[in-house]
């Protein structure tokens, strides 16, 4: 199994549609922009936000085991994938790149 890096490409947030629809929240999103994550293998990695890793835990975990190729073409590089988390008001795009280490045994 490989470790899979995760690098936070964008990060957007719809003030119209918090206004509108979201009740206040004393904390969001604080995913930065060039963030970069390191999954072992399939685990989240410390500090990845919970909601995200839904989004994401599936495809990094058909990385790190070797899959590549989603969508038959879809991403230039095959190792890899652009998902974004499912915040209808804060999405973030992640890139999910397979690395060439290994991940470590637990």
């Amino acid at each position: 199994m490989k470790k899979v890096k995760i690098t936070v490409m964008k990060t957007a947030c719809y003030k119209d549609l918090i206004e509108k629809y979201e009740n206040p929240i004393t904390h969001a999103c604080d995913m930065v922009e060039g963030q970069v994550f390191i999954a072992n293998g399939w685990q989240k990695p410390e500090g990845f936000c919970d909601s995200a890793w839904d989004s994401v835990s599936s495809f990094v975990m058909t990385l790190a085991h070797g899959g590549e190729d989603f969508y038959d073409g879809w991403m230039k590089n095959k190792k890899s994938a652009m998902i974004s988390c499912n915040d209808g008001f804060r999405p973030v795009s992640f890139l999910l790149e397979t690395m060439d280490e290994d991940s470590e045994e637990n």
